[in-house]
């Protein structure tokens, strides 16, 4: 951890509200589902389909969860009705799986179950450890009653990854799918890597073998010693843009809007600038868009979980042409 960022992790929460709404500004859609609609109209001319993000996480009582439930109904009807090239991201603590693990697989179906209804996928965001196994768990119990529309996200930074990678595979099969990220959440040292060096071929090596296993893989990363790597490790495997995906015999029958075997991911407004040059090269790119009222608490917990996020923020405001939306 930086000392800059321990600096901006202690002063931040000083700041005035408007402060951090300028900083937070241009990683989130806006406050409104329409807003939110209004950026994928936008940036869907660079190339780009999205994920969607109700910004909000870890409910203290069920009852909170009623609210991100129609939320997402809201973004399901919206994607099928404006045919928007996107999927949903959701938060399982946010439907209350540390409260109710029961409650919250009811919840997340519910989602699920109408996001099949227009062939839309879900994909289930990985918190901190202690929703791992549970989120893990949430997922292959909704493949269990048929809905395939899901996946999870794994982080490169945990030593369980491979582990997860496998059983997963063995889970759910054909129909795995996740997203790979290298996780923000500062872990403890006795479950997870700690230095970025360790933590990105950590990373590399979860590419690799979700790549080998014939999961569908996103690989969600800003960081160019994994996307160089992940380039290297497609054409390794003869993956590519426009090329039917070579791990299977027969076709693999994906949602809409999935790439052939694998896509790259990116937070809105984070390196735009290398997702718009991949695109242009034919790979499928994704952009993760949060969007919602709770964007002082995202933005203030994503700097306490890994205060060298401020160090990424503070370039893209002093050098705002480095790092375009």
């Amino acid at each position: 951890m930086g000392v800059f960022g321990r600096l901006m992790v202690t002063f931040l929460p000083f700041a005035p509200r408007f402060v951090v709404r300028l900083v937070a500004k241009r990683y989130m859609a806006g406050e409104s589902l329409e807003q939110a609609i209004d950026v994928m109209e936008s940036l869907s001319s660079e190339g780009a389909c999205f994920t969607v993000d109700v910004l909000g996480e870890e409910i203290s009582s069920l009852e909170e969860s009623s609210w991100f439930i129609e939320e997402y109904e809201r973004v399901i009807d919206a994607i099928s009705e404006r045919d928007l090239d996107a999927s949903i991201s959701i938060k399982p603590t946010a439907l209350g799986l540390l409260i109710d693990e029961q409650q919250a697989h009811s919840n997340i179906e519910r989602i699920v179950r109408k996001a099949s209804e227009t062939d839309t996928f879900v994909r289930l965001d990985m918190e901190d450890h202690r929703a791992t196994q549970a989120t893990i768990e949430a997922s292959i119990a909704m493949h269990s009653k048929g809905l395939s529309n899901v996946g999870v996200v794994l982080q490169g930074r945990m030593f369980r990854t491979m582990d997860d990678i496998r059983n997963l595979c063995k889970s759910t099969e054909r129909a795995t799918d996740f997203r790979i990220c290298k996780g923000i959440y500062l872990e403890p040292s006795n479950i997870a890597y700690t230095s970025y060096e360790d933590i990105v071929d950590a990373t590399n090596r979860a590419i690799d073998e979700m790549l080998d296993s014939g999961a569908y893989t996103a690989i969600a990363s800003h960081d160019t010693p994994v996307i160089e790597h992940s380039l290297k490790a497609l054409e390794l495997r003869g993956l590519g843009p426009g090329i039917s995906d070579p791990r299977h015999d027969q076709p693999v029958t994906r949602n809409r809007g999935k790439g052939p075997g694998y896509e790259f991911q990116f937070l809105l407004g984070v390196r735009g600038n290398i997702r718009r040059d991949l695109s242009k090269i034919g790979h499928k790119t994704r952009i993760y868009l949060p969007y919602g009222t709770k964007w002082y608490e995202y933005g203030m917990r994503r700097l306490r979980e890994n205060p060298d996020v401020a160090v990424h923020i503070t370039k893209s405001l002093l050098m705002p042409w480095t790092n375009r939306r």
